[in-house]
C-alpha cells in the first residue's frame, strides 16, 4: 500500500469522525477493505498527532479541553529528527534510545526498508509498532526507572553487548563545550554500553541546550562521532564543536 493510500485513508477517517463523532475499527476495516491491524495502527498514528482519541473497539472525537492543552513536538526537534533519519541506511542495525528529540524520529522510520531498531523506551517501542510498515524491533528489558522512563540496569547492558549497531541516535539534557554530553539522571552505565556498541554515537539536542552545563558527565567527546542540532546554534559554538573534530549537522527549520 502507498504513503498516498495511506494519508487519504487517515484523512476520510477524519472526516468520518468529524461527521458522526466517533467510529470503530470493524466499520472501517470494511469501509476501506483493508485488515483491523492496519486500522488500528491509523488510529494510533493519528492519536498521537493529537487528532482522536482512541477507545475500545474504535475512536471518538478530540473534546475541545484536550485540544487546547496539547503539546506538539516543536519544529526544532522535528527539524533534528529529519536530518537523524537522513543518516539512516536501509537495512541498518540502530539503537533510539529514550527522549523526545529521537522519538520524534519514528514516524519517518517506515521509509527505511529492512532495519533493525533497538531501544530501551517503551514509548519508542509503542511507535515503532505504529508505523505501516515497521522495523524489525528489540528491547533491552531491564529495570524500569520512572524517572527517565527507559529500562536501566545490568540486564539491559547484557542485552545490548549482545548486540552490533551500525548507529546510536541519543538525546542529552545538556552539551558541555569542554566534557561531553551531560545529563540530570544518575544512572549513566547503559548510555555508555549502547555508545560501545554502536560504530556510530549520533548526539541529537535542541541549540538551547549546547552550553549548558550539567554535573553528571554522561558520555565524553571522544566517544560521539555526530551532532545534530538546529541553526539558532551560535558562530562561536559552532567553531567549538567543530575543533573536537565531530561532525556536526545544524538542521534547518522548514517554513
Amino acid at each position: 500500500m502507498s504513503k498516498r493510500d495511506t494519508a487519504q485513508r487517515r484523512h476520510t477517517i477524519l472526516a468520518l469522525l468529524a461527521e458522526q463523532g466517533e467510529v470503530s475499527v470493524d466499520e472501517l476495516s470494511k469501509a476501506f477493505s483493508t485488515s483491523e491491524v492496519t486500522i488500528r495502527k491509523d488510529l494510533a498514528a493519528l492519536e498521537k498527532n493529537g487528532l482522536l482519541l482512541r477507545r475500545y473497539g474504535g475512536a471518538v472525537s478530540m473534546p475541545q479541553e484536550l485540544i487546547s492543552d496539547s503539546q506538539p513536538v516543536s519544529h526544532y526537534k522535528q527539524a533534528i529528527a529529519r536530518a537523524g533519519v537522513g543518516l539512516i541506511r536501509e537495512h541498518a542495525r540502530i539503537i533510539i534510545d529514550s527522549g523526545t528529540t529521537t522519538a520524534a524520529m519514528i514516524p519517518q522510520l517506515g521509509y527505511k526498508a529492512g532495519l533493525v531498531v533497538m531501544t530501551n523506551s517503551l514509548n519508542v517501542a509503542r511507535a515503532i509498532c505504529e508505523l505501516e510498515h515497521e522495523p524489525v524491533l528489540l528491547m533491552t528489558g531491564g529495570t524500569w526507572d520512572p524517572h527517565s522512563e527507559s529500562f536501566q540496569g545490568q540486564v539491559a547492558e547484557q542485552v545490548l553487548r549482545s548486540y552490533d549497531f551500525d548507529q546510536l541516535f541519543i538525546g542529552a539534557d545538556g552539551i558541555d563545550l569542554n566534557r561531553g554530553t551531560t545529563t540530570f539522571n544518575e544512572l549513566l552505565g547503559l548510555s555508555r554500553v549502547m555508545a560501545e556498541v554502536a560504530r556510530e554515537v549520533v548526539v541529537m539536542v535542541e541549540s538551547d541546550k549546547i552550553g549548558r552545563k550539567i554535573p553528571n558527565l554522561e558520555l565524553p567527546w571522544s566517544s560521539i562521532h555526530t551532532l545534530i542540532t538546529d541553526d539558532r546554534l551560535s558562530h562561536e559554538a559552532r567553531e567549538q564543536l567543530t575543533a573536537r573534530g565531530i561532525k556536526l549537522i545544524c538542521a534547518a527549520v522548514e517554513s
